[in-house]
Order: structure tokens, then C-alpha cells, then sequence
């Protein structure tokens, strides 16, 4: 562990509202990031966290294709103690390698009051340039307030999407960086605003272009890709190139629709993330957060949407470039650029 990934969380923990006293559980697993897990401990101890270990094996991939990216970690799945345990806490320290976000049991952890707090399974060099910035907490907590207000998200670009998700009755969220309150999660890096549909609610096509990235694959794309929307649900990838079969072969192999669905849409708001990030790094030392999060892009998520009582281990993220966000008309991301006080 470097001490500069020890100082980094530490005022990540600080921003979280870590007390002396608190019960901090520290989640993870046998292949987790040692480096991260160990950093996470100490900056939690150093600011007077009361900390214990939750550690757990890692399952074997039960199949049929190989998991990356999926924000579902399987980890916690037949641990009712583990589970317990954490939900008894008031801050869990998630340092899994895939993340609770979609995780069965993180309802159940929520609903002890325990706030939880998703630590990217990063290479620790990318801490170093995500600075604890108060303005980023403000900006994004605005970008929730427009979209909670608003009952048409719309998605175009010069490539040709144009999707529309009507909001109502969706569940939104986002994340700075940092969790507050009971009851709470929240990712680390942060820096988005997202929308987990109702069923029913998205329509239309998006094509995603050479550029955007895929962090399922941890790539970009190569080729041009249509993946045309009715009623939530892909129903025809269109491309001749192999970024379009490797989609297809891929989400063919789980054999269920849940894969092919809308898990949620939303933007990237961190000005200090940056979309060529995924260049400098081996697939294995990364889990995408920064490339979700970067200012202006347009984020498409498949699979699980617990909102939409909707649960699948395949699950894509699609951060692209170049589109224009509408909310009930208004933009508020044009060509992939934040516009007014949301920049």
C-alpha cells in the first residue's frame, strides 16, 4: 500500500462524514485488491472508526461467459451472517472486485441504516487525481434536482441516436464521490447523475460510435454499433463489424431478456476524468469508474434494474461521447458538453 492512497481515502472518509466511534465494516473478498482494502482499514481507524473485516471467497463464475464490470458482486450470495454483520454497521467500506450496486443484498444492508460507500476496484494510481471537490457534490446534487423535476429524458447525437425515457415513476440517484445519511450508497470515484427506468418507459435507438467505450469489454469501439430500443429492450444489434458480433455473442449466452434491457441512463459531471483513461491501464487493473463519470458523457447501462424488478449478471456500460441530453426540452449536455451551472 502507498501512503498516498492511504491520504486519499482517508479524505474521502472525512467527506463521508466518518465519526469517531462509528462502526466501520471493511467488505471484501479473496481476490479483492489487497493494496485498497488495506488503505481503506487505516484511513478508516485513523479518523477513530471502530473497523472490522468482513472477508469472503470469491465464488467461481458459475458461467456461461466470463464476468467483468457487472456492479453485482456474487460474493455475499449464501452468507446471511456476512450479511448481518454488515447491515449492523454504520459505514461498509465496499471493496469487492464487481460492487453491490446491483447486488441482491444490498437492500438488506441498506435497511439496517448502514450507509455504504463502493471503493472502485482501481489501479491506486487513479486516486491520485480525484481530489475530494465540494463543487462536484454541489454541481451533481443540482444535476439530480433537474432530473427529478423533469418527466422526458431525451438522447441524441450526430451519429444517429435518438432515444426518449419517460421518467416517470423512475428511480434516480447519483453519486459525488462520497455517502451521507443512513441508508445511502455511493461510489468512489463519483461525479454522475442516473435514472433506472420504470418498465415500459424507453424507446428508440442509440449507435454507439468509434470512441465510446465499452467496460464490460474494457474497450473502446472500433466500429459503429445500433442498438434499437422497444419498449426497454434491445430487439436488434445492427453493425457489420466485430464490435456488433462480440455484443451479440455475448448477450446471447445468457439466454434470458433481463440481458438485453435498459439497467439505467444518465451523464457523467467530473471535470477532472477523462474518457482516454482506459488507454493508459491493463484490462485486469481496472473496473471503468473513471470513464463513467467523465464531464458531458452520455452514460447507457444494460441489465439488472432492481427499479424495474429486473435482475441479470449480463450488464454493459456504455460511456459516449458527442450526445445531446434534453430534459422536457431543456439541454443540458450539448455535442458532450455540460452547459450553465452544471459545468
Amino acid at each position: 500500500m502507498e501512503h498516498r492512497t492511504f491520504a486519499r481515502l482517508r479524505e474521502v472518509l472525512r467527506d463521508c462524514s466518518l465519526e469517531p466511534g462509528e462502526v466501520v465494516a471493511v467488505l471484501s473478498e479473496s481476490t479483492s485488491r489487497g493494496a485498497l482494502v488495506e488503505a481503506a482499514r487505516l484511513a478508516a481507524a485513523d479518523l477513530g472508526g471502530q473497523v472490522f473485516d468482513v472477508v469472503v471467497p470469491t465464488p467461481a463464475n458459475p458461467g456461461p461467459v466470463a464476468l467483468r464490470s457487472t456492479g453485482s458482486s456474487i460474493a455475499l450470495s449464501g452468507h446471511p451472517a456476512a450479511v448481518a454483520a454488515l447491515a449492523a454497521s454504520q459505514l461498509v467500506l465496499d471493496c469487492t472486485v464487481e460492487g453491490l450496486l446491483h447486488a441482491p443484498e444490498l437492500p438488506l444492508i441498506l435497511a439496517g441504516g448502514a450507509r455504504v460507500l463502493m471503493i472502485g476496484n482501481e489501479d491506486p494510481e487513479a486516486f491520485d487525481r480525484f481530489v475530494v471537490d465540494p463543487q462536484l457534490r454541489v454541481r451533481v446534487e443540482r444535476g439530480l434536482a433537474r432530473l427529478r423535476a423533469a418527466t422526458t429524458f431525451r438522447v441524441t447525437s450526430a451519429a444517429g441516436t435518438d432515444l426518449t425515457v419517460q421518467l416517470e415513476a423512475a428511480f434516480t440517484a447519483c453519486s459525488w464521490g462520497a455517502t451521507s445519511g443512513p441508508s445511502t450508497v455511493a461510489h468512489y470515484p463519483g461525479g454522475l447523475v442516473v435514472a433506472f427506468p420504470a418498465v415500459g418507459t424507453v424507446n428508440g435507438r442509440v449507435v454507439l460510435a468509434p470512441g465510446d467505450l465499452n467496460l464490460t469489454f474494457k474497450e473502446y469501439l472500433r466500429t459503429p454499433v445500433t442498438l434499437e430500443f422497444e419498449n426497454d429492450r434491445i430487439v436488434r444489434i445492427v453493425g457489420d463489424g466485430l464490435d456488433a458480433e462480440l455484443l451479440r455473442s455475448y448477450l446471447s449466452a445468457f439466454d434470458e431478456d433481463e440481458a438485453y434491457s435498459i439497467s439505467h441512463v444518465g451523464w457523467g459531471m467530473h471535470t477532472g476524468a477523462r474518457w482516454d483513461a482506459l488507454a493508459m491501464v491493463d484490462k485486469a487493473d481496472t473496473n471503468g469508474l473513471e470513464a463513467r463519470v467523465f464531464a458531458g458523457n452520455f452514460l447507457l447501462s444494460t441489465g439488472a434494474n432492481e427499479n424495474a424488478g429486473r435482475y441479470t449478471r449480463g450488464h454493459f456500460d456504455f460511456p459516449m461521447r458527442g450526445c445531446t441530453i434534453t430534459l422536457d426540452g431543456e439541454t443540458i449536455v450539448e455535442a458532450g458538453v455540460l452547459l450553465g451551472d452544471l459545468a
